[in-house]
């Protein structure tokens, strides 16, 4: 079976998505991060920030970033800041930037009311070209692009953050390598929660890791568009519409996305149908897009990514899926001729992903409408040791190769594919396609489907 002419075009405009989220700011040309710089030598001021200048502390937390030379360290008292920070260039490499790490609920960088047009209204904080910045303990809220965002840098530690409420992004890192993301929460942003994008291509490659975080209740919990050397460990990701979505477009560089693991999380109860409402203002992104809600993790055209050990459960379309990067094919055949084409000739592939050991269902507490599907495209893609209690997809479970030394080979299954297709592009309630089960009760949170706006800002039910 073929795909009809009309779901690839209804697809292309479903999955060409990040760049829309990108119009939310101004963004620097991609350039490779180079080198790191070196740690600076010396003596090391601490500077501080309060709410009345005075005693030597500064009133704004730019003013103290502008005073800051390489390595210094900044402490911000607790409050609620009218102000996004920018952190740019070598100068403030290996600055630090510590709110309160026990309690960033308290130091509050708020973009209410700052003028639209103005570079502050755009991030929390913006780290470009400044290699080895920590920024620990604080929240960012209702800012226009993101709440974290870290661009063009060798190394930068995010941690102890609370984003929410953003354009696009809580937590994100684009072109740079490297990296840490830590305990944190990112909840209520109209794009995902967090996202690593377009990481250059290394010989020595340097991870970014994301390691116990929380995202819930944002359109993605994490989006990766031709991320590369990522591991996603120890972290929960629910109350998405999608968990986790590794996604290979031609929208940004460096296509695909390739080396990453996504080991040992909680993927549960990713329904939350954003389409009938939301507490927070749906952007082009997310109505324009219409992404098949109820998916733990899905794999858009990703190679080399590692699945195992994750507990996936309560999700009500499917556990985890992978699809081919069905966009690419007449894109990437014309590369030459097209100068945003930078992907391999094979960036739309399924290659040596390897989905192991996984348990899905809770152990029967908390089903998967669907525990997997896979298209059958792609080379080298294996199953081994998954606990599943829930159907599949195909049904007849014929695209779940084993996995063995060589690899025994995949088969694309295309009516595999256009059922898929046709959950992203084929159903206007964006539930039409799920197969729902009782949660399992889980302390302090409550499921999320449909929202109850009772604020412009939060859901009835909902932890925040």
């Amino acid at each position: 079976m073929r795909l009809t002419r009309a779901l690839p075009a209804a697809l292309a405009a479903a999955l060409l998505v990040p760049a829309a989220a990108h119009a939310a700011t101004s963004y620097p040309p991609p350039r490779e991060p180079g080198k790191v710089t070196p740690r600076p030598t010396g003596k090391h001021r601490t500077l501080c920030v309060e709410r009345k200048a005075g005693r030597g502390c500064f009133a704004r937390i730019q003013d103290a970033v502008d005073a800051a030379k390489a390595g210094d360290t900044i402490k911000v008292a607790r409050g609620v800041w009218r102000e996004g920070v920018q952190i740019k260039g070598p100068g403030k490499s290996y600055l630090r930037l510590i709110g309160d790490p026990k309690r960033p609920g308290r130091v509050v960088l708020d973009g209410t009311g700052l003028k639209r047009s103005d570079i502050a209204a755009q991030n929390g904080v913006k780290i470009e070209g400044a290699d080895g910045v920590t920024v620990n303990g604080f929240t960012a809220r209702n800012f226009l692009a993101n709440g974290f965002f870290a661009v063009n840098v060798n190394g930068y530690t995010l941690t102890n953050l609370i984003a929410a409420r953003t354009g696009a992004y809580g937590v994100y890192a684009f072109n740079s390598v490297g990296g840490t993301m830590s305990r944190s929460e990112a909840y209520y942003n109209n794009d995902s929660g967090f996202y690593i994008g377009q990481t250059p291509k290394q010989t020595r490659p340097k991870r970014s890791i994301v390691t116990h975080v929380r995202a819930w209740g944002n359109v993605l919990g994490f989006s990766g568009t031709n991320m590369r050397y990522v591991t996603i460990t120890k972290s929960e990701w629910f109350n998405n519409g999608l968990g986790i979505v590794p996604n290979a477009l031609l929208s940004e560089l460096y296509a695909p996305p390739e080396d990453n693991v996504i080991v040992d999380n909680d993927i549960f109860w990713n329904n939350f149908d954003y389409y009938a409402a939301a507490p927070f203002k749906l952007g082009a992104s997310a109505t324009g897009t219409p992404y098949p809600v109820g998916v733990g993790i899905l794999l858009f055209g990703s190679q080399g990514t590692r699945v195992e050990r994750n507990r996936i459960y309560g999700n009500y379309l499917v556990g985890y899926g992978a699809l081919e990067q069905l966009l690419l094919k007449g894109d990437v055949a014309d590369e030459k001729k097209r100068a945003k084409a930078k992907a391999d000739a094979d960036a739309y592939e399924l290659q040596d992903n390897v989905v192991r050991g996984n348990a899905f269902g809770l152990g029967g507490k908390d089903l998967n409408g669907r525990d997997l599907f896979y298209d059958g495209s792609g080379r080298g893609n294996c199953f081994e040791g998954n606990a599943l209690l829930s159907p599949t997809t195909p049904a007849d479970g014929s695209t779940f190769t084993p996995c063995a030394t060589p690899p025994a080979a995949n088969a694309l299954n295309s009516a595999a594919q256009l059922e898929a297709v046709n959950w992203a592009v084929g159903d206007a309630t964006h539930e039409a396609f799920w197969l729902k089960h009782p949660h399992a009760a889980k302390p302090g949170i409550a499921a999320l489907e449909r929202c109850v706006v009772v604020k412009k800002s939060s859901c009835r039910g909902q932890r925040r």
